[in-house]
């Protein structure tokens, strides 16, 4: 199995629990640096993702509120989450005013409300939106992966009746559900991704990680046979090699901070790999002036935050920064009409 891209349609149909835990999220606070969670004429909020809420990424988060301090004068509360929908809640309904959310979640942050738009995303090594993609996983242990072979070639054909590992319980992970689940229901030909999300229907056991770095540890660990999520979050934990395709391989650093401290050393390799649309940074434009966001988005795709480490930085560097750098990176203005490969997927 080659890496794919996709662009076209599959089906995503929320379940009852699905639906009743965003509901739930909408109620569940976010952790503010001073405690407050919504914003105002001189306060901006930024939500980050559970993969971004991580003590180590700390820094690179104070780098990203730093920048929009000084472009609007306002001042800028941090809120990291331990759960997907509390990000895309919050930025909806106005109690985060910007968001760094995967494709998926900002489409469905944009669903419930069309004055969530993207600002920028970072573009892929050419510097450009061309190359502007990461990957999605499908991962198995190094010693078992001879296992998910038909006739010399990985396949997803093996993997019923396993234990998987995503990283959130809803559609709202972008490459730790939506991306790899679709591809299984593709394969299997599926109604919906609904028995993919559930232990005892198409999989034996389904686990959530609650980020891509807690999905991986799950099958690290054993206690999954199969993981998915992304090279992107990953990338300051270990190395991947061949990577974007089937056959890739990441191996955990030696030396590899928590939660990847117990499982140091372990390899796994993708069974199935995926191209995923790079994230947005997204605005609630009803909680920030248009002369703010445009503000916002010059300082961001300035020369000065492209060449900050805080910001970009490569894979073997010591400082964990924002988002990887590969050869031009950079953040690039854009609009809701490049989600459109996604908006497809989640059969829009």
């Amino acid at each position: 199995m080659q890496s794919v891209k996709f662009g076209k349609k599959l089906t995503f149909a929320a379940s009852a629990a699905g639906i009743a835990l965003a509901l739930a999220a909408c109620s569940n606070p976010v952790t503010g640096a001073n405690g407050t969670t919504n914003g105002s004429d001189k306060t901006i909020s930024v939500v980050f993702l559970p993969s971004d809420s991580a003590k180590e990424a700390d820094a690179a988060r104070q780098a990203l509120t730093k920048e929009i301090r000084q472009a609007t004068g306002k001042k800028v509360v941090v809120q990291t989450t331990t759960d997907y929908n509390v990000a895309i809640q919050a930025i909806a309904s106005g109690k985060s005013q910007i968001a760094l959310l995967g494709p998926v979640g900002y489409i469905q942050a944009h669903q419930q409300n069309k004055s969530v738009v993207p600002m920028v995303t970072y573009s892929g090594k050419s510097g450009t939106l061309k190359d502007a993609y990461y990957h999605s996983y499908l991962m198995v242990p190094k010693d078992k992966a001879a296992g998910y072979q038909d006739s010399g070639t990985y396949s997803l054909k093996t993997i019923k009746g396993k234990r998987i590992s995503y990283v959130s319980n809803t559609n709202t992970s972008t490459s730790g559900f939506a991306i790899p689940a679709g591809a299984i229901q593709k394969e299997f030909k599926l109604k919906s991704t609904d028995a993919l999300a559930q232990s005892g229907q198409f999989f034996q056991k389904v686990l959530y990680g609650g980020s891509h770095q807690g999905s991986a540890v799950n099958l690290f660990k054993g206690d999954a046979d199969v993981a998915a999520f992304d090279d992107m979050d990953l990338l300051s934990y270990g190395k991947f090699t061949n990577d974007s395709v089937a056959g890739a391989t990441f191996t955990v650093n030696t030396d590899a901070p928590a939660p990847f401290d117990a499982v140091r050393g372990k390899e796994s390799v993708a069974i199935a790999a995926y191209q995923v649309q790079n994230e947005p940074l997204a605005v609630n434009k009803s909680g920030i002036s248009a002369s703010d966001i445009k503000k916002i988005t010059t300082a961001l795709t300035s020369s000065r935050v492209a060449n900050d480490p805080l910001f970009f930085a490569p894979a073997e560097a010591k400082t964990h920064s924002l988002l990887p750098k590969d050869g031009d990176t950079k953040f690039i203005k854009i609009s809701d009409d490049w989600y459109k490969p996604t908006h497809d997927i989640l059969g829009e």
